[in-house]
């Protein structure tokens, strides 16, 4: 997904936010991912064929982001 921004779909990015998983409700063009545990992680993906690469940089950005508070949530329960 890193190495190449192109050609992904709404169902692309859907299997992957489902796989880290997110939660999804469906709009009339869009579908909305969100994290249960962590709120703030929510995207907005158009379900279009070919989506532009934004969707993709905001997929990428946002597995980082949950991979490193689950890194954080992990230390924290270690040191209890």
């Amino acid at each position: 997904m890193s190495a190449s921004k192109d050609g992904w779909g709404w169902r692309d990015l859907d299997r992957i936010y489902l796989s880290y998983g997110f939660t999804k409700r469906q709009g009339s063009k869009h579908t909305v991912y969100s994290h249960p545990t962590h709120r703030q992680l929510r995207a907005t993906v158009a379900r279009h064929r070919s989506l532009p690469k934004g969707y993709i940089t905001t997929a990428l950005r946002l597995i980082n982001e949950l991979e490193q508070l689950q890194k954080t949530d992990e230390a924290h329960s270690q040191n209890r």
